[in-house]
């Protein structure tokens, strides 16, 4: 069996700086369309995220048509929900941003029905990054996105808390038993004050994960469900004897306290999530540090992690500007200046060029070392979903509160949920 103690060991970076990848070629796009210094042409860009990335977005925006005098960057944001509502909006009228930040959630629904451009048919430079990433930005063999960065999958916990309540901090090397038992260490000598998480079993990546340490797909290639209705039920089923206590965070707290999840809001001692979200909780719960292991597996030799595209950069089919849009895509995801300025507030960077020129401390470096050291475990990222999955995913969230609140039995969920996911199914065959 291996040894997955080192997991904690915290893995050295160097400062040691890279060269920016040669900007893509100036000469005429595909589309006919150029521009000079005197009259640049302007694509227009569009992100989701708050008020620090945008100005994180900027300065890279500002940065970007610095050295490319012939590009003007038109940008502008919104939140999370409202951006897949304008972009739904825009794609039926024919008039998507030149430029997207997107998510792997939604890249079959608009890849499959032509409205992205195939990045391979432009200069983009992909030599340094992983190659089992790059087909989660890949639709029967074109290339829709290109990642920025990338998240994995994590346990958090806060050394502070577990020391207070006299519990050892766990190594990494835990079976699925053996984290609920130390959720319910933590729920019983927390007593009403601290919980040991909320429900995972409630998070649909947690769920691919468990079906990948299981060698199952979550979705076959031709855009079926890759599982069952047993194998979903006994995922609901695992947490079956911890609901209704301590363990777990009771589900009408857990609506209580949003926008802020229970572990940012010190209620929990732990939460399964990505990983890149160390600042965020750094942030909300205010405490000194907090550390990261890896997810719970009953094979120590099949984690079932992945690297997962954090967000990705796509570009519309029918831009007008296909050398600027990939000039752009080019340098947001590859140059080192950029890394810099966002650290890992999108993900690690998935360029090794930009990761290498970029200076991680402090909570962005316990990311990175993270991902570090998981890296013999990681398994080829999962193609796009299907289409229609972030409707899934959220229903999949949906159901399991109901589950929680007590609103549907195990076998009800289930059911629900399938006929939702079968139906999705039909309707985009």
């Amino acid at each position: 069996m291996i040894n997955r103690r080192h997991f904690l060991t915290t893995v050295a970076i160097g400062t040691a700086s890279a060269a920016a990848l040669s900007a893509c070629g100036n000469g005429s796009s595909s589309s006919g369309q150029t521009g000079s210094a005197d009259k640049p042409v302007t694509i227009n860009y569009t992100w989701w995220g708050n008020d620090d990335r945008a100005e994180r977005t900027r300065k890279a925006i500002a940065l970007f048509e610095s050295k490319n005098p012939d590009i003007k960057v038109n940008g502008n944001f919104t939140d999370f929900a409202g951006y897949w509502q304008k972009r739904a909006t825009e794609a039926a009228g024919g008039g998507l941003p030149d430029v997207m930040q997107w998510d792997l959630s939604y890249l079959r629904d608009y890849g499959q029905r032509n409205q992205l451009l195939d990045l391979g048919t432009v200069k983009i430079n992909t030599d340094a990054f992983e190659k089992s990433l790059l087909p989660s930005g890949q639709i029967k063999g074109k290339t829709y996105g290109i990642p920025t960065s990338t998240n994995a999958f994590a346990v958090y916990y806060d050394p502070a808390k577990l020391a207070s309540l006299g519990i050892a901090e766990p190594d990494g090397s835990w079976t699925w038993s053996e984290y609920q038992a130390f959720l319910k260490e933590v729920g019983d000598k927390g007593n009403g004050t601290l919980f040991g998480s909320t429900d995972f079993t409630g998070v649909w990546w947690q769920f691919n994960i468990w079906l990948r340490q299981k060698n199952i797909q979550a979705f076959n290639s031709d855009g079926k469900l890759g599982f069952s209705k047993d194998d979903l039920k006994s995922w609901w089923n695992l947490n079956s004897k911890l609901r209704g206590t301590q363990a777990l965070v009771p589900e009408d707290r857990v609506t209580q306290l949003k926008p802020k999840s229970p572990f940012g809001s010190n209620v929990t001692a732990s939460e399964v999530t990505w990983d890149n979200f160390m600042a965020g909780y750094l942030a909300d719960s205010g405490a000194k540090s907090l550390k990261l292991v890896p997810v719970p597996s009953d094979d120590p030799n099949n984690l079932g992690l992945f690297l997962k595209p954090s967000m990705l950069m796509v570009a519309s089919a029918k831009t007008k500007f296909k050398d600027a849009t990939a000039r752009f895509i080019d340098f947001m995801v590859n140059d080192p200046e950029v890394g810099q300025i966002f650290k890992t507030s999108r993900g690690v960077p998935a360029s090794k060029t930009q990761r290498d020129g970029t200076t991680f401390e402090g909570a962005d470096k316990l990311v990175v070392d993270y991902e570090k050291s998981i890296a013999q475990y990681l398994k080829d990222a999962p193609e796009p979903p299907l289409v229609g999955f972030g409707t899934l995913e959220a229903s999949f969230g949906r159901i399991a509160s109901d589950l929680n609140y007590g609103k549907l039995t195990v076998d009800g969920a289930v059911d629900a949920w399938f006929k939702e996911a079968e139906d999705l199914i039909k309707q985009n065959a």
